[in-house]
């Protein structure tokens, strides 16, 4: 059991703790991302509801069920992102198109995402009618593919087969997900918690469970309090200290750490059957499959930030005024990264916007607030350089910015109205701060 999950201490004491038959019924996992807390805890579902001893390579029904996460008694909810994960599974099955673990590693990074999108969890959902096509969609495609004989199928139409389940999933991560869990969602998973199981034990998972209010956490209280005898409950989050302490003390910790750079190449090659020669980590790996990486996305912000004080000086000249030296300092700073990416010089806000969408994929894989931690962290060294003066400035920005941030992922706004709205109130706030 735990076979695979690679270099971590805490599933060798978990193992420990179940074959001694002392698993607590309520669990936290803790740690750093892509240090494989989801992964041991879909595993400890398996293993949990396992008719014989829990082998990975078990052949129970129970165990084939959990292995391609559709099984009864799993439930699983929280925000977390998907996209990275996706594009490497569909790029290691494309490569592997023969080989049915590249085909099940594939199948279950969906899995993951639409086991977010139970009955259990979506009924009485508003969201429902806005997501239900896509919803459908994926769900019917997946269930294709799974059946599908891909030695009989052309690469051409492997390769459109898989982009159609890619493309809707990131639809359905990007508009379904809400950034805090709601309290209908414990409500639901405790009702559920309380049903017996169809097999052995149930498992409930909550993913990143630091982004709930507090109604919701009294909710979750309440269950831990008295978790039904026939559920565990795996709570994720990265630190400890998010964890409410009237919860935390209902909760058995099991510390996940950051693998060595040899542990994280191993998972690359035995997982997603890659080399790795030429990545320096796991991250880097799953984020150089998506269209706003951090290397292609440096680009854009150096564009948006440039593109953004060309507006302004453009709207200081057009008053008379003069613009401030931090404003020609990033041009200076950055217009050579933005040119050298071919991005073109314009002071168009819809040029701007409509570019960073295309290139972004729509910011795919809930990653619109990176590509705004991206632009402060461009912007931050050059108001350093500065006089006090453009301290305000730096503080205009972060204020807006963590306004488009909550717009886009607690809100539910569009990236794209929330970019325009963004670079609008940017431009009219500074030239109106210039000329006061």
């Amino acid at each position: 059991m735990f076979e695979n999950i690679i270099e971590q201490e805490a599933v060798i004491r978990l193992r420990d703790d179940i074959l001694a038959g002392r698993n607590a019924p309520s669990m936290l996992f803790y740690g750093p991302g892509e240090s494989g807390k989801g992964s041991a805890a879909l595993e400890l579902s398996r293993v949990l509801s396992c008719n014989a001893q829990g082998a990975w390579k078990c052949s129970c029904g129970s165990c084939e069920r959990q292995r391609i996460l559709l099984h009864d008694d799993l439930l699983v909810f929280g925000r977390r992102s998907f996209a990275a994960e996706i594009a490497a599974s569909c790029s290691s099955f494309l490569r592997n198109s023969s080989n049915t673990n590249a085909k099940t590693l594939f199948y279950r990074s969906i899995r993951k995402l639409l086991l977010r999108f139970s009955p259990v969890l979506m009924e009485d959902e508003p969201k429902l009618g806005k997501i239900s096509t896509v919803l459908q969609s994926l769900d019917e495609g997946l269930s294709e593919f799974w059946t599908l004989n891909a030695a009989s199928v052309k690469y051409d139409e492997l390769e459109k087969i898989c982009k159609a389940l890619v493309d809707d999933a990131l639809t359905l991560e990007r508009e379904g997900i809400s950034s805090v869990i709601p309290i209908n969602h414990i409500r639901r998973a405790a009702w559920w918690c309380r049903v017996s199981p169809a097999g052995k034990r149930k498992t409930l998972i909550i993913e990143n469970a630091q982004n709930m209010r507090d109604e919701a956490r009294n909710s979750l209280l309440k269950l831990l309090e008295e978790p039904p005898s026939s559920v565990n409950i795996v709570l994720t989050v990265k630190r400890r200290e998010e964890v409410m302490p009237t919860i935390l003390s209902r909760l058995r910790p099991y510390r996940f750490l950051k693998r060595s750079e040899a542990g994280e190449k191993e998972i690359i090659r035995r997982i997603f059957q890659d080399t790795a020669e030429k990545q320096s980590g796991l991250s880097v790996y799953l984020e150089s499959f998506l269209p706003q990486s951090a290397e292609k996305m440096h680009p854009l912000a150096a564009w948006f930030l440039v593109s953004l004080a060309r507006a302004v000086i453009s709207g200081i000249k057009k008053t008379g005024g003069s613009a401030p030296a931090y404003l020609n300092a990033l041009g200076e700073r950055y217009a050579q990264i933005a040119e050298s990416a071919g991005l073109e010089r314009t002071i168009s806000c819809s040029v701007v916007v409509k570019t960073i969408i295309a290139k972004s994929g729509n910011f795919a894989g809930l990653s619109f607030s990176g590509f705004m931690k991206l632009c402060i962290d461009l912007l931050v060294p050059v108001i350093r350089g500065q006089d006090s003066s453009c301290i305000a400035y730096n503080d205009i920005f972060k204020k807006y910015i963590s306004e488009a941030v909550t717009s886009v992922e607690i809100l539910n706004i569009n990236a794209q109205s929330a970019l325009e709205a963004l670079f609008y109130k940017l431009k009219t706030s500074m030239i109106r701060g210039m000329n006061v």
